[in-house]
């Protein structure tokens, strides 16, 4: 929840964003109710704030035409902070936090033409993809380096592991940073790879968790201004949804592993559960979970102890076995 005074000043800053939006979608933001959002309506009309609210369909509150509050003082980084609004679980990684809640105590009009730019630069190099996956909060080594790559249109020098096999020697590329995207934890980063001899060149996909080795170049790049990077994203985890490895898990659980199955396993836990098997007499269900490989299946379903039983694959329910004996030789 917002204070009171933070509220005002963020609904000010969504509707000259947005320029109209209608009281529930507001209140979705702000995280109020919909009478809340008409009484600071009516408090910022009395305070001299030209709003106004029309009714019917194509409805809601919008700021007079014309009427801007301003950001005065800003520097550059408040300013990246500010147009980062959308995504608030990242501030803190990349080290925006302070510089947003800075950045808010000076709102009062129209940002200056100098940094409106900003928010296209800023979005251009910058994307978070919000989901309701299980969160994976995967280590994202380098990615101070590469943010200031990305922000810089520097050229860098990487060295990574396959995303798609992962047994495979080690990749080397010198690319061009286009983006970085943070989806449910994890870290993305979107480069454009040239062609050697030709003129061609093409967009690849690296997890951050997957980079041994980073080396940002002295050369830069220009950027296409015709790349999106939320297109071009929503395109490629699309694809790459299509592809991903799966690893299906049969296995028994119990009441109290159920309640918590979401967690683990995602949302494809609540059409597991519709489809298990009827509760045996300890109140125990069959049921099949689909991970990406057996690595991520044993570290998720070890968190849920003995609530939970794998019954196949034989190697993953040897791979359980082995780990809870290494477990309890330790603590004896």
């Amino acid at each position: 929840m917002y204070m009171r005074a933070d509220r005002l000043i963020y609904m000010l800053l969504l509707l000259q964003i947005h320029h109209r939006m209608t009281a529930a979608e507001l209140a979705r933001h702000l995280e109020v109710s919909e009478r809340t959002i008409y009484r600071d309506v009516i408090d910022l009309s009395t305070a001299g704030i030209p709003l106004y609210t029309d009714r019917g369909p194509q409805g809601g509150i919008s700021l007079l035409e014309g009427y801007r509050t301003s950001l005065t003082g800003l520097t550059r980084e408040q300013a990246a902070a500010l147009f980062a609004l959308s995504i608030p679980s990242a501030l803190d990684e990349l080290g925006l936090g302070k510089e947003l809640r800075a950045a808010l105590l000076k709102i009062a009009s129209s940002l200056p033409s100098t940094q409106r730019s900003e928010e296209t630069r800023i979005r251009q190099r910058i994307h978070i993809d919000l989901n309701e996956d299980t969160p994976s909060n995967e280590p994202a080594p380098y990615l101070q380096t590469l943010q200031q790559a990305v922000w810089q249109d520097r050229v860098v020098h990487i060295r990574y592991r396959s995303l798609y096999n992962r047994t495979a020697d080690p990749l080397e590329a010198q690319a061009q940073p286009f983006g970085l995207v943070s989806r449910t934890g994890s870290w993305y980063l979107v480069i454009y790879k040239p062609t050697p001899n030709t003129p061609m060149g093409y967009l690849l996909v690296i997890r951050l968790e997957t980079i041994l080795d980073v080396k940002t170049l002295e050369h830069t790049f220009t950027r296409p201004e015709d790349f999106n990077l939320a297109d071009f994203w929503k395109k490629w985890w699309a694809d790459h949804r299509s592809r991903r490895p799966n690893y299906p898990v049969r296995l028994r659980a119990s009441l109290e592993a159920c309640q918590n199955l979401a967690g683990v396993a995602g949302n494809q836990a609540y059409t597991a559960l519709q489809n298990a098997s009827p509760p045996d007499e300890s109140g125990w269900v069959e049921l099949t979970l689909v991970f990406d490989y057996l690595e991520t299946a044993r570290a998720r379903l070890f968190t849920l102890g003995g609530e939970v039983e794998v019954l196949e694959p034989l190697a993953l329910r040897l791979s359980l076995s082995d780990f809870a004996a290494q477990v309890l030789r330790r603590y004896q």
